[in-house]
């Protein structure tokens, strides 16, 4: 089987915790070339890569035929532009872009070149989100009205770096919010309207650590929810419904072992201790029943294998690009909404 030949550009954090293993573990793709200035951190984890010093040279490069860009927000949508109209394949990390403009026209650019196009929203195969997919989907819940999921940490002093500067596309509504963005956008389509309060609680100079979102489908409400000052935090997801409800604490243990250096794929990858297990609650004969329900696996791997299925069979991204373009509508109507204080309905 000829292999899917990986060029990366960017090897900080994005790049060398995500990226990298997961197109390592996945059997249709070859890494080929990494584009980096930590050129020695490169030959380390990956010896048999060729290192480009610029981007560019990474792009034009022959051996390349999809490029995955995990660097700064803000260079996304030129990187992306320069690959797709070198005719290379292109997945982006989250979030797409910074703007929607941007992202518009990269979507448009890559239907006129005939590339694919993907972006990185990996949190689509979390545990607790496939759970609460699947209870949502087989309508043990009823008829949805409340949505909520938490993207908490406890980060009370700013460190210095992009993520959290005042910068275009930096902030946790970049950064954190995207993520659940998309999720909601996965399970609901496209909300009515759209509410939102977006500020910095911590001191010191930097960008959005707080945001609330508040989707509007009818009479649904999706809360999505973000503080970086939250020392205990509450559940990760809870999700009520007419016939009962679903609610899980804690994160999925994916990150947490890419970041120890695991090999994604093996029997036990993504699974969560039972302990952490969510909790069900539906009425039994009158009376309201609460139990714990298995939690799914979960397996950033199925971003990857789906690339591959994309580029060689002709199946659809796994992300498309127009539901990246989406979560950017959304967070650039949330930034409207928080500074004008008021209901904004999604165009």
């Amino acid at each position: 089987m000829t292999k899917v030949r990986v060029g990366l550009i960017g090897y900080g954090f994005a790049g060398a915790t995500f990226h990298a293993p997961l197109i390592r573990a996945v059997d249709g793709l070859a890494l080929t070339r990494i584009a980096s200035s930590n050129a020695a951190k490169v030959r380390q984890d990956f010896p048999h890569a060729a290192i480009d010093n610029s981007a560019q040279a990474l792009i034009n490069a022959a051996d390349v035929d999809l490029v995955v860009i995990a660097t700064p927000n803000a260079s996304h949508h030129a990187l992306a532009r320069q690959a797709l109209l070198a005719g290379k394949h292109v997945v982006l990390e989250k979030p797409f872009t910074v703007t929607v403009a941007e992202a518009q026209e990269l979507v448009d650019l890559a239907q006129q070149t005939n590339r694919l196009l993907s972006v990185f929203h990996n949190r689509r195969w979390d545990n607790y989100f496939l759970t609460a997919r699947r209870c949502i989907e087989s309508g043990m819940l009823g008829d949805i009205n409340t949505y909520q999921a938490h993207f908490d940490r406890y980060r009370p002093q700013r460190i210095k770096r992009w993520r959290e500067d005042d910068l275009p596309g930096s902030g946790t509504l970049y950064d954190l919010g995207s993520h659940l963005i998309d999720q909601a956008l996965v399970l609901f389509g496209t909300p009515q309207t759209i509410f939102a309060d977006v500020c910095a609680q911590r001191t010191g100079e930097g960008g959005p650590d707080y945001f609330h979102l508040v989707l509007g489908y009818g009479h649904m409400r999706a809360i999505l929810h973000s503080g970086s000052i939250v020392s205990d935090p509450g559940p990760r997801i809870q999700v009520h419904g007419s016939a009962g409800s679903y609610a899980k604490y804690g994160l999925d243990p994916q990150e947490d072992a890419l970041r120890t250096g695991r090999i994604p794929g093996d029997s036990s990858w993504g699974r969560d201790l039972e302990a952490h297990d969510g909790r069900l609650t539906v009425e039994r004969n009158g009376v309201l029943v609460t139990e714990t329900l298995n939690t799914m696996p979960g397996d950033y791997l199925k971003f990857y294998e789906g690339m591959v299925d994309a580029i060689v069979q002709g199946k659809p991204v796994p992300v498309s690009a127009a539901d990246g373009l989406n979560v950017i509508k959304v967070i650039d109507y949330a930034m409207r909404s928080s500074r004008e204080q008021r209901v904004i309905a999604f165009e």
